[in-house]
């Protein structure tokens, strides 16, 4: 379907339900008129456009016709005012693509980050520490709260693993590619000859699930509590406040042990388990429409190296888009702005050619 077909079976579309709204059943009925309203909302401004874009067609066509008359005078000013309207067109229409680029129904939500640390024992702790406070320094310019809902200490300020929810509006669609495999470059601490090391770590972004958007069915966990620990193996709670919540059918397990009140525990744990069975439903619709996977930027792969960290050389390098970035202690003190702006334009360069093809 080319452009214009798309365009007249939405306003179609647009018109029907504008014509909906107005009958007496529907207006009796909130919750229809409120779903028609939502549509008619989002379709209003594409409507808007193609109005816009039929006008500076429709006068196109007049300007030539005058061009075509014996009238001299009003040929020159017609032609002035061709040339105004002809210079419109390619800006109309990039406006309307990006219009009727599919939203993402994710991304005003908060969500939940898990970083695991991958090859490269203690130093991939160390980076996944880093990660963590690249990402908890960027949602505290954002002004977004931060909450550790797991963590898994090394014992000298490192991360096996931490889980931590960011709560504020559009934090997904900031974030979302973030997702995948993070190496890092650098000469450890511990290295006396000032040999580069490389090491790993993973990251999932995953949309916060409220309780309407996954169904859990309570003989579907198995829940168990035991004692805290911290890093070392040292008791930070002395009863069984630790919660790990296993969901039977898929094998997820999730835990919580950073607070000290169970019911705390037990809670985050059931928002990490939400937001990690929404996600597995995600990547499986994902995965079932293969246009998707040509409209975005990278696979989608969790295992897919994204990023390298090269702290001799301060630079940062996304590989999907194959962009370098020369301020590396920037980025990793939050500062992730330009990184965020090229991949998201990115992403929409992507999503327009699989809506043109």
């Amino acid at each position: 379907m080319n452009l214009l077909s798309k365009l007249e079976e939405i306003e179609k579309s647009f018109k029907e339900i504008e014509a909906r709204m107005g009958e007496s059943d529907v207006a009796n009925d909130p919750n229809q008129m409120r779903s028609l309203g939502r549509k008619h909302s989002k379709m209003a401004p594409i409507v808007d456009a193609f109005m816009r874009y039929e006008s500076v067609i429709k006068g196109i066509k007049e300007a030539k016709e005058m061009i075509a008359a014996e009238d001299v005078e009003m040929a020159e000013l017609a032609k002035e005012e061709l040339e105004t309207l002809e210079n419109q067109i390619p800006e109309l229409e990039h406006h309307i693509q990006l219009l009727l680029i599919p939203e993402d129904s994710n991304d005003d939500k908060s969500v939940i980050i898990e970083i695991r640390s991958g090859a490269g024992g203690e130093e991939a702790a160390l980076f996944a520490a880093s990660l963590f406070r690249m990402y908890t320094r960027f949602a505290e310019r954002q002004n977004w709260k931060t909450e550790i809902i797991s963590q898994n200490e090394t014992g000298i300020g490192g991360y096996k693993e931490v889980v931590f929810s960011v709560d504020g509006a559009g934090a997904f669609s900031m974030l979302k590619f973030e997702s995948g495999v993070h190496r890092v470059q650098r000469v450890p601490e511990t290295e006396s000859s000032g040999r580069v090391h490389t090491s790993t770590a993973t990251v999932a972004v995953l949309p916060e699930a409220a309780a309407v958007d996954v169904e859990i069915r309570l003989e579907d966990l198995k829940t168990d509590t035991y004692r805290a620990s911290g890093a070392g193996g040292q008791h930070v709670n002395m009863t069984d406040s630790a919660v790990r919540i296993t969901h039977l059918p898929s094998g997820i397990v999730c835990t919580c042990q950073d607070e000290r009140s169970q019911i705390k525990n037990r809670a985050k744990a059931m928002q990490f388990l939400r937001a990690k069975l929404y996600d597995a439903e995600m990547q499986k619709q994902n995965d079932k429409m293969a246009a998707d996977r040509k409209g975005q930027v990278g696979t989608g792969d969790r295992s897919e190296r994204i990023r390298t960290y090269n702290f001799p050389q301060n630079r940062i390098s996304d590989h999907r888009i194959n962009l370098t970035l020369h301020k590396l202690d920037q980025v990793l003190d939050g500062d992730m702005y330009e990184l965020i702006t090229i991949l998201s334009e990115a992403d929409q360069a992507e999503k327009l050619k699989a809506l043109k093809v």
